[in-house]
């Protein structure tokens, strides 16, 4: 066995400036890790991220920690107790998968022992700005099924209802990346309720949303930033109705499957997520939408350009990656 592990970071531009409650980006920085072996390479990319103190410099410098189990054919499996969840993992366990896909000359999801992914509905987000433009750009693409809006803590019913004024047909959800408290909480419910919106992502801040636990609520309202890893379902689901998983929290596609998998034994909807970055990010997170709720896996839309053999999102439908992008 000859295994090889090249390491680099890339910066994608992103169409415009993308905003959010904790503050603005305009380009994708990821870690693209490939491994090659006997003739085939699989790929995997991350998107560090710094609220949870990641880097790219810190994660390339996890993934070098790890270069000789890698190099002398680590697994998977064993993977999963060398490296804490979280973007380096990711990488690493992403391009495992796409290489034995590669080996063995089968998708992914036959290797998972999934049902193949069909083409399904992804949401499209809308960058926090304000209330004008919020609403020029609810104008912009009124024609989505499903749009996703980025709020703060600063008026956020009047962007709301400026969205729903400009495009009146779209099923709404709300992110709130852990901006308002419960007071705003408990004031906005009733009014996004009447508004139409379906569901609201994370609004408190992870660790300080025991108040969920007896709030009535008519919106769904789900966990991103306070669900990592199966670790956390406990609480989730005494707090929670949806887990919004993401690659780059779970650290990868293993801890990814089975943590929608006891999810959904517990009772709770599945969201699928992404960090900001190119198709190749988005892929591997494709196996778990059979079942979601909500597929907001739009990273790649955000960009100036794409990967090579991108996924297709024609009319809004997020379709299966092809075998050469991944998997």
């Amino acid at each position: 066995m000859t295994r090889s592990l090249t390491i680099c970071s890339e910066r994608w531009p992103l169409r415009q400036t993308f905003t959010i409650a904790r503050g603005s980006k305009t380009e994708a920085v990821i870690v693209l890790v490939s491994i090659t072996e006997n003739g085939f390479t699989g790929r995997g990319e991350c998107v560090p991220y710094n609220h949870y103190g990641e880097t790219a410099t810190g994660v390339i410098a996890q993934i070098e920690n790890l270069r000789s189990f890698i190099e002398q054919g680590g697994e998977r499996a064993a993977l999963q107790s060398r490296i804490t969840a979280g973007a380096a993992r990711n990488a690493i366990d992403c391009a495992l998968w796409d290489l034995e896909a590669k080996q063995q000359g089968k998708r992914a999801w036959t290797l998972a022992g999934t049902a193949p992914p069909v083409p399904t509905s992804c949401a499209y987000t809308l960058s926090l700005n304000t209330v004008a433009d919020m609403g020029q750009a609810a104008w912009q693409h009124r024609d989505k099924a499903l749009l996703k809006i980025k709020l703060g803590p600063e008026r956020p019913l009047a962007c709301i209802e400026a969205i729903r004024k400009q495009a009146p047909d779209p099923k709404l959800i709300i992110d709130a990346n852990e901006s308002w408290n419960p007071q705003l909480l408990g004031e906005l419910i009733q009014p996004l309720h009447d508004l139409g919106v379906s569901l609201l992502e994370q609004p408190l801040p992870a660790g300080n949303d025991s108040v969920l636990a007896d709030f009535p609520h008519q919106i769904a309202i789900a966990a991103d930033e306070s669900c990592h890893t199966r670790d956390d379902l406990d609480h989730i689901a005494r707090h929670y109705d949806v887990i919004n998983i993401k690659l780059d929290k779970s650290g990868g596609l293993t801890e990814a499957m089975l943590l929608r998998e006891q999810a959904m034994a517990m009772g709770l909807a599945i969201m699928v997520g992404c960090m900001v970055g190119t198709s190749l990010s988005m892929a591997p997170a494709v196996l778990l939408t059979p079942g979601a709720i909500i597929v907001d896996l739009d990273g790649p839309l955000l960009l100036a350009d794409d990967r090579e053999y991108g996924l297709d999102y024609q009319e809004q439908m997020i379709t299966p990656p092809l075998a050469i992008l991944w998997g």
